[in-house]
């Protein structure tokens, strides 16, 4: 892996960044094979810019879309971009079901078929039969079912979660740097991500911490500085974006319920904190 820097708006890939990525892999005698783009907190990735650069470099996409499956771009729904996209049934998910699962979407059918045979041990034409190295990644029946009517009223979700959103961005606009939803795109807000000064971020927390308020900082540290993969390599010009946002970052509570008069409370502590 090459590690690329995001944008500071939507927090999505930067193309510029992919662009000397794969510009450093090559100098450092690496074949690039394929692009990871991840749709963080319910956007879409700029897949325009980013299918451009593929194909300059004969590279395939893999969208991670565990945050933004019921999405779309520009006319086209999370799951039918690249060559696969995953995503994630975890239960905070906008789509999730009570315990793991996840799925995989493609219209390759030898990729399917692969697929297929990876998440039930490897197995050939019937379960006694093992062509290659596989895990149990079977969704369970309870799980499927409990999705199957969740898929139902998700439609319905969506709609709540933007009406959510939107209340936010109106409550907060002038107070904290509030999420960008690019035109021609409609997130399903996995997650609603302000963006702070440095200094108050451990402050404000406190504040909303005492007045009975949940928040989260989802990825405290970048991936590229975690233990596990500092040796990999990073785009030529640096990640400073991913470095930045990750100290300024903070998730307030969002889901298709949120009550108006919960929200209006939330809202007000955080306007509170800026005018005490």
């Amino acid at each position: 892996p090459v590690f690329v820097d995001v944008l500071t708006d939507t927090f999505n890939m930067d193309p510029l960044s992919l662009e000397n990525a794969i510009e450093t892999a090559i100098k450092a005698g690496l074949t690039p094979r394929a692009v990871i783009p991840v749709d963080l907190f319910g956007q879409l990735a700029d897949y325009h810019a980013i299918e451009k650069i593929c194909q300059a470099h004969a590279l395939w996409i893999l969208s991670d879309a565990a945050q933004s499956f019921g999405g779309t771009y520009h006319g086209h729904k999370a799951g039918t971009i690249g060559l696969a996209t995953t995503t994630s049934f975890f239960p905070a998910k906008p789509l999730g079901c009570y315990g793991d699962g996840g799925a995989i979407f493609t219209d390759d059918d030898e990729l399917a078929a692969m697929l297929h045979s990876l998440r039930v041990h490897g197995q050939g034409e019937d379960k006694y039969q093992n062509i290659r190295v596989g895990i149990n990644g079977r969704l369970d029946t309870l799980q499927a079912a409990i999705l199957k009517e969740k898929l139902a009223i998700f439609p319905d979700e969506i709609v709540a979660r933007q009406n959510i959103a939107a209340r936010y961005n109106e409550g907060l606009k002038d107070v904290v740097k509030t999420p960008v939803v690019l035109e021609g795109l409609q997130s399903v807000w996995a997650q609603y991500t302000i963006t702070l000064k440095n200094a108050e971020r451990s402050s404000l927390i406190t504040a909303l911490r005492a007045a009975g308020i949940p928040t989260a900082i989802y990825y405290p540290k970048p991936l590229h500085q975690q233990i596990a993969y500092q040796q990999y390599p990073v785009a030529s010009s640096g990640l400073k974006v991913s470095e930045d946002l990750a100290t300024r970052v903070l998730s307030l509570p969002m889901h298709a319920y949120l009550a108006k008069e919960t929200q209006d409370y939330i809202i007000q502590a955080v306007r509170n904190f800026y005018h005490k």
